[in-house]
């Protein structure tokens, strides 16, 4: 760091050299080249890194967890805000049960610290993902479909806007920006913590049974079926794998979370079909969350993903029908619906509330084996897209032309834009799927 630069920026400065810089400079899918890295420890030492920034018209990223799907974290030749270091989880209480959360945290950390409270927070399903990224997107969880998104929970926010000021924003102050806050990722300023209200939940019951892909248009079908008679309590996930190896064959994979300890209730997913294994256990909340593994070296899968208001056998059939067609490609089935379609599509900036499925696909390996299958891969979703509409803003990689209004339709998107205007006219958050002052 200069000297000319010390005074300006408060927090600690990792620079091009510096021991830290190599592991700050990097996301899950992307490495960059920043001039700066600042770590930041609370709300003031942000404002002075978003100000120096500003001042020397650098590029600004922010940084909690470091897994963005799309690489936003980190930039090249500019100044990331690392706010990794803002992680503290405090347990408030009262009869909303707050918790205030820092947005560095891990919602490993925050199940851990919340669990001898009896407390959860459905968040996402790895344990290492950041608070900040995670909650202003959404947050689909393990425990959607009985407690809605993460950020249905979001009680008022702590806020550093573009010009500095550290502002509130709940329902009764700037509640024009605590709508946009919640599902309209970091377009409006650094969230430096969370006040949410938790939930009540004892253990959970988790299964995990494996069937042959040959039978993933059947197992598909009873799957959804299973799940909706369920009910609300049960949020379940079916990932399609494609074969690795002659050791490791097309395996469809069905992953539940039961909010309640009772075996019975998830007892009808593992005769779907042909199990090849099976796993049912009664755990806390906790234990849930998982690891994501560390990418092989050069790897830079492709995310994509698109939600339906229902898992129809049409959509069913063209998955399972042409699941072959991209190689390396993972399908994953994510039922949602529950108490988040309970929320008005108004209410938040995330609008999708009529969506039952989630759809997402993962081409895994790096640029060179991609290249020369991106056609295919565009031809499977153009087959997709009559069954599939809106997108979630987490779980995009490579930006596409129609990602920006499958995210935010029009009725939201316009008052994103205001919001915009309001807090931000001079685009300084700009690293993220962007909300255009000048739209």
């Amino acid at each position: 760091m200069t000297l000319d630069h010390a005074p300006a920026l408060t927090g600690e400065v990792v620079q091009p050299g510096d021991d830290a810089y190599e592991g700050l400079r990097r996301t899950l899918i992307r490495v960059g080249s920043p001039a700066y890295v600042v770590r930041c420890r609370d709300a003031a030492e942000v404002a002075a890194a978003v100000r120096f920034a500003r001042r020397e018209g650098l590029t600004l990223s922010v940084r909690s967890g470091g897994h963005s799907t799309a690489g936003f974290g980190t930039n090249d030749g500019g100044l990331v805000v690392d706010v990794s270091p803002i992680d503290g989880v405090e347990v408030i209480g009262g009869p909303d049960d707050l918790v205030r959360i820092g947005t560095g945290a891990r919602w490993g950390e925050v199940a851990r610290a919340l669990a001898p409270y009896g407390l959860v927070l459905s968040s996402g399903d790895t344990a290492s993902v950041g608070v900040g990224g995670l909650l202003l997107g959404g947050g689909i969880g393990w425990l959607v479909r009985k407690h809605g998104l993460a950020l249905d929970h979001l009680v008022a926010a702590e806020v550093v806007t573009a010009d500095g000021r550290i502002l509130r924003a709940s329902a009764d102050e700037n509640a024009d920006l605590f709508w946009a806050l919640r599902g309209g990722g970091g377009n409006f300023g650094v969230v430096t913590s969370f006040e949410v209200s938790a939930r009540r939940q004892g253990d959970v019951t988790v299964a995990r049974v494996a069937y042959p892909a040959s039978e993933a248009a059947e197992v598909l079908r009873a799957w959804r079926d299973v799940v909706r008679s369920v009910g609300d309590d049960l949020t379940s996930t079916a990932h399609l794998f494609p074969a690795f190896g002659d050791d490791a064959p097309a395996t469809l994979m069905i992953t539940s979370c039961y909010a309640g300890d009772d075996p019975a209730a998830v007892e009808p997913l593992t005769r779907l079909g042909t199990a090849l294994s099976k796993d049912v256990a009664t755990v806390p909340y906790a234990e849930v969350l998982e690891e994501i593994s560390e990418l092989p070296p050069g790897w830079r899968p492709i995310v994509r993903n698109r939600f339906a208001r229902s898992l129809g056998d049409a959509l069913i059939d063209t998955v399972t029908a042409h699941a072959g067609d991209v190689p390396m490609t993972v399908f994953e089935f994510r039922m949602i619906g529950g108490a988040m379609n309970r929320v008005p599509s108004g209410a938040t900036a995330f609008a999708h509330r009529d969506a039952e499925i989630m759809l997402t696909t993962v081409v895994l390996g790096g640029p060179a084996e991609h290249a020369p299958i991106l056609g295919d891969f565009e031809a499977l979703w153009r087959r997709l897209a009559p069954h599939t509409s809106g997108a979630y803003v987490n779980f995009l990689s490579d930006i596409a032309p129609g990602d920006l209004a499958a995210v935010y339709p029009p009725g939201t998107y316009e008052r994103l834009v205001a919001v915009k205007r309001a807090y931000d006219p001079g685009n300084v958050f700009d690293q993220n799927l962007n909300v255009s002052p000048d739209a």
